[in-house]
């Protein structure tokens, strides 16, 4: 399932473009990090659903969820680092809470279940309810855009990448039979396709706003030099006022 791994791949990376308009604007704005998190959470699990110990020959979910893992660290760092005290204490205890339930699940698992197959069972079954939150996760994002109209922070990449990623890996789950991967995946594909539609209804509303708050910020800026260049009139006539009452 070479092509199911590349297709993930790009999902891990789809939210790039965010995280660098971030490190420009030094701000995360209106971004929410619940993708990020619920996404981290995920991978940690199905790292522990692929290990030799849980599900044997599940190299590809390993592999694929372990870079995953990495890549939500470095996009959760970003967002702490230019979030405010708030944000960034409620973001951080979430992490330090999902690495500890993910090794208490893995310690408890090899510990007191067994078999192998019941292993993957209670696993696999925790793992369709973080793919899940995966998908949902966005809900959130998309209640904001329905409400202002606005898909300025629901990033494109991220859902046309979703629908690929469901998609591809609901095909890999029907031809094994694999109801853990079939379930969040077949969930995923529906939440991305309508995120995808409110994506193209709201889309010339986003760019008018755009341009409308652009057009704003240009004005104050006018209207602040102008006020600049009045205060120095002034000044300067002031100042040869008084230089002409002298003589």
């Amino acid at each position: 399932m070479f092509a199911g791994n590349v297709i993930s791949f790009g999902l891990f990376l789809s939210p790039l473009p965010t995280f660098v308009q971030i490190w420009k604007k030094k701000s995360v704005e209106q971004f929410k990090p619940d993708p990020y998190l619920a996404t981290l959470l995920n991978c940690m699990a199905w790292v522990v659903y692929g290990l030799p110990v849980v599900h044997p020959n599940s190299t590809l979910v390993l592999t694929i969820n372990g870079g995953g893992t990495v890549i939500q660290l470095v996009y959760i760092a970003v967002y702490l680092t230019y979030s405010d005290r708030k944000r960034r204490v409620k973001v951080l205890s979430l992490v330090l809470l999902e690495v500890a339930f993910v090794v208490l699940l893995l310690v408890l698992v090899v510990s007191l279940v067994h078999e192998l197959h019941k292993r993957a069972a209670i696993v696999g079954v925790l793992c369709v309810v973080f793919c899940t939150m995966i998908y949902v996760a966005p809900l959130s994002v998309m209640k904001m855009v329905i409400k202002t109209r606005s898909v300025e922070y629901m990033p494109f990449y991220l859902s046309l990448a979703s629908l690929g990623n469901g998609a591809c890996w609901t095909a890999y789950a029907l031809i094994r039979i694999d109801l853990f991967i079939i379930i969040p995946n077949g969930i995923g594909v529906v939440l991305a396709m309508v995120q995808l539609i409110l994506y193209g209804a709201f889309y010339k509303s986003t760019q008018r706003q755009i341009a409308e708050r652009k057009a704003g910020e240009k004005g104050r800026e006018v209207n602040l030099a102008q006020v600049v260049v009045d205060r120095e009139e002034d000044g300067a006539g002031k100042k040869k006022a008084g230089n002409g009452g002298a003589m």
